[in-house]
């Protein structure tokens, strides 16, 4: 699926995943999984996540920031992307 991005997390880092690119990220120590996209906006998601002794809870992701620094071009490397879902292993 060419148009699908994923994104995951293994304890404290988060990985959005898209073709042949692996982006991750430091997130919170408390995060133990992502639940649910509630929204993708050419690089900004709504997600529902799990922390550590807490209800899911709605939380956001700006990845614009993070591919400027990594020196990726957001428009270019975001522009494909239609939908974002979650994955684990």
């Amino acid at each position: 699926m060419e148009h699908i991005a994923y994104l995951t997390n293994r304890g404290e880092y988060t990985k959005f995943i898209y073709g042949d690119r692996t982006i991750t990220f430091l997130t919170g120590k408390n995060l133990e999984k992502y639940l649910k996209i509630v929204e993708w906006d050419r690089g900004y998601l709504v997600v529902i996540s799990k922390n550590h002794g807490k209800d899911p809870e709605e939380d956001y992701i700006d990845l614009v920031p993070i591919l400027k620094n990594l020196m990726i071009d957001p428009d270019s490397f975001l522009k494909p992307i239609k939908e974002v879902e979650i994955k684990y292993a």
